[in-house]
């Protein structure tokens, strides 16, 4: 009875190893995950979200007034086109 506790003691001392060692190749294997997208993140040439809505923010004010300055060129073609009886 002795000798099947030990090893039952042994399988357990085995399969604990064996979770202590997947729970360190887990954290490794993370860590190398995290540096890789750090790496992946500082080589891209990304820009924040928050500069992206500004320049975003640029581009529709000057497509507005570009709209605006469009229509008023249109509207003293026009005029002028009157002026010379045409």
């Amino acid at each position: 009875m002795q000798s099947q506790n030990r090893i039952f003691d042994d399988i357990a001392r085995v399969a604990g190893g064996a979770l202590s060692a997947l729970g360190g190749l887990k954290q490794e294997i993370e860590a190398m995950v995290r540096d890789r997208f750090e790496r992946f993140m500082a080589e891209g040439n990304f820009v924040r979200r928050e500069e992206f809505d500004v320049v975003q923010a640029m581009a529709a004010a000057a497509r507005a007034e570009q709209e605006k300055l469009t229509a008023r060129i249109a509207e003293l073609a026009r005029t002028l086109s009157a002026k010379r009886g045409g």
